[in-house]
């Protein structure tokens, strides 16, 4: 008698998995995710793959200043990007500038997620007048704009990549204490917090355990596109002259130094980086877009 043959397992897909799925049957958002973590990995290994150190003064030339794109230096290798008016390799000065202004804006959304979380939990399960005042502090800070309160702040605490960090992480943590309030009032109502309330479990490991785990869907799309906003924010902070000091320059202070050199047929200077600048941005926008559509059951067809 032939044994009965067992039926294969059943292989579960989790929400990472599924998650992964949508994301890949995306083209143009997988392509601006493939676009971004190239720039950023090239970022990474700045130090690596920049043919020159910008901010070493012993490998600069002033004889080498403003070159124009794929004219050679004394040893024939050739600036592919060109150089600026102080000889230094706008290709390496790109590599180095990503490094700050990716620093930047992903610190500053991490840091601003984490105060914009911790704030949101509290006032939606507090309740009350608790919840009453951190919405009117949110309130009262968006109800200004983005780059005037960065301003303010960058004129009260001076030039430097911490001080800009600051700002930006004031100006970002409402948008997430927002979104996570919105969502921990309606997964607050629910049978899961209401069980666990009655079970007397600690407060930390209803709100940490329970709640937070529900509310992060949303905030990874909105910190997303925040970490484009914050690099975009941080490139104009330092194009008008009040973000990052010139030994450290990022994409809007590279940006900066070339727009005077504009109008005398030097485009490369401030072309270069303001084409790495959009490329990096967009590309971010792209991904957080496909990632709303996912994570929003209202979007889904």
């Amino acid at each position: 008698m032939s044994a009965t043959a067992s039926p294969s397992p059943v292989a579960v897909e989790t929400p990472l998995h599924r998650l992964a799925r949508k994301f890949a049957a995306n083209r143009v958002a997988l392509g601006g995710l493939i676009v971004f973590a190239a720039i950023a990995l090239v970022a990474i290994a700045a130090p690596l793959a920049a043919p020159q150190n910008p901010y070493d003064l012993a490998s600069l030339d002033i004889m080498d200043g403003s070159l124009e794109p794929g004219t050679p230096n004394a040893d024939g290798r050739p600036y592919l990007l060109g150089t600026d008016e102080q000889g230094r390799d706008m290709l390496s000065a790109i590599l180095y500038g990503l490094r700050i202004s990716i620093g930047v804006g992903v610190g500053s959304t991490v840091l601003a997620l984490s105060i914009g979380l911790a704030m949101g939990l509290f006032a939606a399960y507090s309740g009350g007048w608790r919840d009453t005042l951190v919405m009117r502090l949110v309130d009262l800070q968006l109800g200004f704009p983005p780059i005037l309160i960065a301003l303010i702040l960058l004129a009260i605490l001076g030039r430097g990549v911490d001080k800009v960090i600051i700002a930006l992480v004031a100006v970002q943590w409402a948008y997430y204490a927002r979104t996570v309030r919105g969502s921990a009032l309606v997964e607050r109502r629910k049978e899961y917090i209401e069980a666990a309330r009655c079970l007397a479990l600690p407060y930390t490991r209803i709100v940490f355990g329970h709640l937070m785990p529900n509310c992060l869907p949303p905030l990874i799309v909105v910190a997303t596109m925040q970490v484009a906003h914050a690099i975009a924010l941080e490139a104009t902070l330092s194009f008008l002259g009040v973000g990052v000091p010139v030994t450290e320059p990022s994409l809007g202070m590279l940006i900066a130094n070339g727009f005077d050199f504009m109008m005398s047929g030097k485009y490369w200077v401030s072309f270069f980086p303001g084409i790495t600048l959009l490329v990096t941005v967009v590309s971010i926008n792209l991904v957080g877009d496909h990632l709303r559509d996912i994570l929003n059951p209202r979007l889904q067809k």
